[in-house]
C-alpha cells in the first residue's frame, strides 16, 4: 500500500517496555512509502537499539543534540520544518508531562516544540499512571493545543494487571495517520 507515500514522518520514541511496537509501527510505515526519520530519547535506547531503528528506516536515528564527537548537530528546527507529521508512539507519562509544560531538555521535545505539522501521541503506560489527574490533565493540555491523542488500548499490561494504558496497535495508528492524510488531500 503507498497511503503515505510522499509523506515525511517523525516517529518519536521514548522509554516504554512498549518500544517494541514502535519497530512494527516503523516497518509499517515504510511499507505504506512514507519517508520516516525515527528521533529518540536517551531512555528510549535502553528499550530498542538506534541500529535496528536505522535499518529500517534507513536513515540515522537522531538521539542527541551533538554527533559523537564529530562536530556535528542535529537541528531540530530542521527536522520540525521537513515533518508533514509527528508520531509519538510510545508517549510516555514524563515525556506527556514535558511536552505539555514545555521542557526541552532532550532532541524528542525540542523537536516536537519545533514542528509546524500535526503532531499524533500515542501514549502507553500502566493503568494507574495513565489514570493520573497529572497525566489526564497533561492530555488535556496536549488535546488543547491542537495534538491529536491515540488513546490507548486496554488489555494486559506489562505490569501484569488488567487495564486501559496498552499503546494502540501498530496498524491502528496507521490507519489514524493515513485517515488524516486522505481527508486533508478531500478536503
Amino acid at each position: 500500500m503507498e497511503r503515505l507515500k510522499g509523506q515525511n514522518i517523525i516517529l518519536g520514541i521514548t522509554g516504554s517496555i512498549a518500544a517494541y511496537k514502535s519497530v512494527i509501527l516503523l516497518r509499517s510505515l515504510v511499507k505504506e512509502c512514507a519517508q520516516i526519520q525515527v528521533v529518540i530519547t536517551p531512555a528510549g535506547k535502553e528499550f530498542i537499539t538506534p541500529v535496528t531503528l536505522s535499518a529500517l528506516s534507513g536513515k540515522p536515528v537522531v538521539s542527541d543534540f551533538f554527533g559523537a564527537n564529530d562536530g556535528t548537530w542535529h537541528s531540530h528546527v530542521d527536522l520540525g520544518l521537513w515533518a508533514d507529521a509527528m508520531i509519538i508512539a510510545p508517549a510516555t507519562a514524563s515525556t506527556l508531562g514535558k511536552m505539555a509544560n514545555g521542557i526541552a531538555d532532550n532532541m524528542l521535545v525540542t523537536t516536537y516544540m519545533s514542528a509546524k505539522c500535526p503532531v499524533f501521541i500515542a501514549p502507553a503506560m500502566d493503568l494507574d499512571m495513565f489514570a493520573h489527574p497529572a497525566t489526564q490533565r497533561n492530555i488535556s493540555i496536549l488535546k488543547k493545543s491542537g495534538n491529536i491523542v491515540i488513546e490507548p488500548s486496554e488489555g494486559i499490561l506489562a505490569s501484569g494487571l488488567e487495564g486501559k494504558g496498552r499503546m494502540e496497535e501498530p496498524e491502528k495508528i496507521v490507519s489514524v495517520i493515513a485517515d488524516y492524510f486522505s481527508k486533508k488531500k478531500n478536503s
